[in-house]
C-alpha cells in the first residue's frame, strides 16, 4: 500500500532546517548550533569529561564482523574492508594482516567522528571506493563532511534522506545524494536530519556555569589584594578660598592617578604628601559564594548524559551508589552504540556487499560486544571451567592466558613436567 501521508515538506534552507528542529533559543538555531556546542566541548572541563565518558567506552569496546550465514568469501571480504576480527574465528585464520595501514579505512577513526553525532547532533560521511584492481571496488574510506560545511538538506516528504548539500569552494554548491551517505543523526524525529546534540540539555547550566566563573574571576581579581583608596592631604590652614579649592582639585587628580596605577609587584610603591593616606581597602561583609551554583551545574551537566557517577565524592551521594549510577550510564552507552551499529550496517556493510555482489547475496553484520558486561578472568574461574569440562587445555588457550597475566611465551625447551598426582588417601574399611 503506498504512503500517503507525509513527515515533513521538503527541507531546502536553514530556516526550513531549524522549524523541523522546533528549536527555540536563537544561540543554538542551525546554523549557529554547532559553534556553540563546540564553544561547550572546548572551553569547559566538565563538558569535555562528560563526552569522554560517553565516546571512550564505545570506542575502547571489541567491534567485529558477525557471518550471520554469509558466504565465507563475502564475510572475509567485508570484515578486511573494515579491518576489523570475524567473530568466532581466529585472527591468524584470515590469513596474513597489510603490512600497511595507509589509504587503507580505519574503523577506530570513522567511529571517533561518527561519535561526533553526539556532539553536533549529527555526522555525516561520503562513500569512496577503490575499484583499481577491476576485480571488487574496495571501501577506500569514509569521508567526514564537518557540519560548519553544510549548507543544506533535502528531504522527501516521507522524511528520507535525499541528498547533503555542501558550500562550496567557489559559487558551485556541491550535491552528495543519499545512495552515497552514512548519515549518523542522534535522537533523529521525522525529517529533522540535523538531530538533536546530547549537550542541548545541559546548555543552560553551562552558560549560568560560564557567566559564574567570570563574576568569580573579577571578584578574586578586583578583591583578592584590596582597592586602593587614597586620602587627600590636609590643606594649609593659612590658605585663602581660591587656594583652598585648587589645593583640594589638585590632591583628588593626584590621588586617582595613583590609585588606578597602582600595581603589585616587587618595586612597587608610592611617594604621597605628608599627611595623605594610601590604603588597600577590602570588602566589608561577605562576598557571594558562587562555589556551590557553579558544582551545582556540573552535576546537572553530568545528568545530562546519566553520568551521574561524576558527581560522586562531591556532596551529592557517595560511591556505594556508584553500581547503580553505573548500570544506568552502561545500558545508555549500550543504545548509543547499537544505534551506530544499525547504522553502519545498513550504509556501510550492506552497501559494500551490494556493489559487488548484488542485493541479493547475503551480508553479514558488524557487532559490539556488550559494554560492562565482561567478566573478569581470575585463575580461579578458570580452573573451575577446566575443571567442570567448560574449557578444554589446549595450545591456544595456554598462550592466550599468558597474554592476559602478562606471562612470558611458553618455551618446550625449558619446560619441567607436571609433579606426578597424589595417591588418594588410603580409607580405612570399618570392622562389622
Amino acid at each position: 500500500m503506498p504512503e500517503v501521508g507525509y513527515q515533513t515538506v521538503p527541507l531546502t534552507s536553514w530556516t526550513s532546517l531549524a522549524a523541523e528542529a522546533a528549536e527555540t533559543n536563537p544561540d543554538l538555531v542551525w546554523p549557529q548550533s554547532p559553534i556553540v556546542f563546540d564553544k561547550m566541548r572546548r572551553e569547559d572541563a566538565q563538558v569535555m569529561s562528560v563526552l569522554r565518558a560517553v565516546t571512550l567506552p564505545i570506542r575502547s569496546a571489541r567491534w567485529m564482523v558477525d557471518a550471520a550465514g554469509a558466504d565465507e568469501e563475502i564475510v572475509r571480504f567485508v570484515a578486511e574492508n573494515l579491518g576489523l576480527p570475524i567473530k568466532g574465528t581466529d585472527p591468524t585464520d584470515a590469513g596474513p594482516a597489510p603490512l600497511r595501514t595507509r589509504g587503507r579505512f580505519s574503523w577506530t577513526e570513522h567511529l571517533r567522528l561518527a561519535l561526533l553525532e553526539l556532539v553536533y547532533g549529527h555526522s555525516f560521511f561520503e562513500q569512496v571506493y577503490d575499484t583499481s584492481d577491476g576485480v571488487r571496488a574496495r571501501l577506500q574510506k569514509l569521508a567526514w563532511r564537518p557540519p560548519r560545511t553544510i549548507e543544506r538538506v533535502e528531504v522527501a516528504g516521507d522524511g528520507g534522506l535525499v541528498a547533503l548539500i555542501q558550500k562550496g569552494t567557489d559559487t558551485r554548491e556541491i550535491r552528495i545524494g543519499v545512495e552515497r551517505l552514512v548519515a549518523y543523526v542522534n535522537d533523529r524525529e521525522g525529517g529533522n536530519w540535523i538531530g538533536q546534540s546530547v549537550l542541548r540539555a545541559a546548555y543552560k547550566n553551562w552558560l549560568l556555569k560560564d557567566r559564574m566563573l567570570r563574576a568569580q574571576a573579577l571578584t578574586v581579581e578586583r578583591n583578592g589584594l584590596g582597592v586602593p583608596v587614597y586620602t587627600g592631604a590636609e590643606v594649609p590652614e593659612e590658605a585663602t578660598l581660591e587656594e583652598r579649592k585648587a589645593w583640594e582639585t589638585s590632591e583628588k587628580a593626584a590621588g586617582l592617578a595613583i590609585a588606578t596605577g597602582f600595581r603589585a609587584g616587587e618595586a612597587a610603591g608610592a611617594a604621597i604628601p605628608n599627611s595623605a593616606k594610601l590604603e588597600l581597602m577590602g570588602v566589608t561583609g561577605d562576598l557571594p559564594d558562587t562555589d556551590k551554583p557553579i558544582r551545582y551545574h556540573d552535576e546537572q551537566i553530568a545528568r545530562a548524559v546519566l553520568a551521574h557517577f561524576l558527581n560522586l565524592g562531591t556532596e551529592t551521594g557517595s560511591w556505594a551508589l556508584g553500581s547503580t549510577f553505573a548500570d544506568f550510564f552502561t545500558g545508555s552507552l549500550n543504545a548509543v552504540a547499537k544505534h551506530i551499529e544499525d547504522v553502519a550496517n545498513q550504509h556501510i556493510v550492506e552497501d559494500l556487499v551490494d556493489i559487488n555482489w548484488g542485493p541479493a547475496a547475503r551480508a553479514p553484520r558488524l557487532m559490539v560486544e556488550p559494554i560492562g558486561a565482561k567478566a573478569p578472568i581470575t585463575a580461579e574461574s578458570i580452573a573451575r571451567l577446566v575443571q567442570v569440562r567448560a574449557l578444554t587445555l589446549d595450545a591456544k588457550l595456554e598462550a592466550y592466558l599468558r597474554e592476559v597475566f602478562q606471562l612470558p611465551p611458553a618455551d618446550p625447551g625449558t619446560a619441567v613436567p607436571p609433579p606426578p598426582a597424589p595417591a588418594p588417601p588410603v580409607i580405612p574399611e570399618e570392622t562389622p
